[in-house]
């Protein structure tokens, strides 16, 4: 069990650290915080706090760091929820305004946390897979390119733009959705791909380009059919230090292109379950955090709604901001919303 005198210099070395990203010596926890304990008293608390795993020391000072398991310990026992004003002003108008979509005030919101905060946000959506295809419609932008709506049994729709690796005839197209109609309306989407398989001898007798769209229509469907992933103020991550090597920026930005681990993320790693809400969850990879929060909007679907950023980010502050988001999202798109 930490004394008093360990968890205050614990808090400060987590505090100086999220403010600094700089390893903290005594000197610093002396001078910035006014500990009423002298250099040698401070030190000899800080190998104790090494000892049990809270802190680790770099190889460059002789100053401390928090560990992943200093990270936890603080979210469990230390952290305070912090004033949401300022985000519940900057969300005020989006949700003053009713004749907003759920999904563009999903991605408004998020787009806000991503700057507040000068991370990155992640929205996951639910699986469209169990749902089955109504209408789907190729409408052509220019030769090279084509946006491709899906509209699901539940009225969900969806967009996606793809571009074709030659011109495609404009004649083409309009049979090629037509077909589409013909023969998919009524499949799951589960089964989409698998059964446009049959179709390719459809598509070559009738369509002079059918390979060009074939692989395009397959391509987007594939990504529309995954579970919804939304992301926003990825370049943030340029301006935390953690990343600023070219390898680590590289291998993150590969992660978050990754929709399939963030669905699979509570599954495959350590996280923690906050215990003051039984919806918000953190998870540490390697360098990285996530925090996360989850929320059902009118229709009973399940998102959650994240922030990641480097694993020195300030808990206290996210943490409240991602709670006090979801929380109103659920709260005017939501049930309660629904009913009022």
């Amino acid at each position: 069990m930490l004394t008093p005198r360990k968890i205050e210099i614990f808090t400060a070395i987590v505090q100086e650290f999220i403010n600094t990203a700089e390893p903290v010596g005594s000197k610093t926890l002396i001078d910035k915080y006014n500990l009423r304990y002298s250099s040698a008293t401070i030190r000899n608390e800080m190998q104790d706090l090494e000892r049990v795993g809270l802190l680790e020391k770099t190889h460059t000072s002789s100053g401390r760091i928090p560990s992943s398991e200093g990270y936890r310990f603080y979210v469990e026992h230390i952290m305070e929820s912090e004033d949401n004003t300022s985000v519940e002003l900057a969300l005020s108008s989006i949700f003053s305004d009713r004749r907003l979509s759920i999904d563009d005030a999903i991605r408004q919101s998020s787009e806000i946390l991503a700057h507040m905060t000068n991370l990155t946000s992640v929205v996951l959506g639910p699986s469209g897979m169990k749902e089955t295809l109504r209408r789907v419609q190729l409408i052509p932008l220019n030769d090279m390119s084509a946006m491709a709506v899906f509209v699901t049994d539940s009225g969900h729709a969806e967009h996606r733009i793809f571009d074709f690796d030659e011109k495609v005839d404009l004649n083409d197209i309009e049979k090629c959705t037509t077909i589409l109609n013909d023969r998919l309306v009524g499949t799951p989407l589960s089964e989409v791909v698998d059964k446009m398989e049959s179709l390719r001898p459809i598509l070559s007798a009738r369509l002079v380009q059918y390979e060009v769209l074939f692989e395009a229509f397959v391509g987007v469907f594939v990504k529309f059919a995954q579970d919804e992933v939304y992301f926003t103020g990825q370049s943030n991550m340029l301006h935390q230090p953690e990343f600023a090597n070219v390898d680590k920026m590289r291998q993150l930005m590969s992660m978050l292109e990754d929709s399939q681990m963030w669905q699979e993320l509570s599954q495959g790693h350590e996280h923690v379950q906050l215990k003051r809400s039984e919806v918000s969850e953190l998870h540490w990879i390697d360098d990285m955090a996530v925090i996360s929060s989850s929320f059902n909007t009118s229709d009973d679907e399940a998102h959650k709604l994240m922030v990641v950023g480097p694993s020195r980010m300030d808990y206290s502050r996210i943490v409240s901001l991602v709670e006090y988001v979801s929380g109103l999202i659920q709260e005017v798109y939501g049930k309660v919303g629904e009913d009022e």
